[in-house]
Formats: C-alpha cells, structure tokens, sequence
C-alpha cells in the first residue's frame, strides 16, 4: 500500500518563520505572498509531493501545522 501525505496549516497562527520550509525534503511548502490578520506571510503547500513524514510538523515552533497520511 503507498501512502501520501495530506499538510494542514492553521495559516492564521503561523509566523512564517520558515523554518518548515527547511524541514521538507520533497519541498511541499513555500511562504505565500499574502498575509493573514497578524501581517505574516503564512506558510503553504506548494505541490501534492508530501510523504507524509511530518518534519514541518515536528520543527514548527508555534504548532500549526499537522500532517495526515493517507491511503492511495
């Protein structure tokens, strides 16, 4: 059975300190251009590439991100 990862990012609370962004070896995650209400520009997915390992996740110092695998 392969697996593929889902990324969920609460992109209200995140800081875009883009320290995700270095955890990410399939390079799913990039800071976008826009800003949420706190002015930061959030991190988001970029491609559908994520394995599921949940490095972002594990790095993430605020916590906003979770990881899911599922079933393909």
């Amino acid at each position: 059975m392969a697996f593929k990862g889902q990324i969920v990012i609460d992109t209200e609370h995140c800081k875009g300190c883009g320290v995700c962004l270095a955890a990410c070896p399939m390079q799913c995650l990039e800071l976008s251009k826009n800003v949420n209400g706190k002015g930061y520009n959030y991190t988001q997915t970029v491609n559908d590439k994520c394995i599921g390992c949940a490095s972002c996740a594990m790095v993430c110092p605020d916590g906003v991100i979770s990881v899911y695998k599922k079933q393909c």
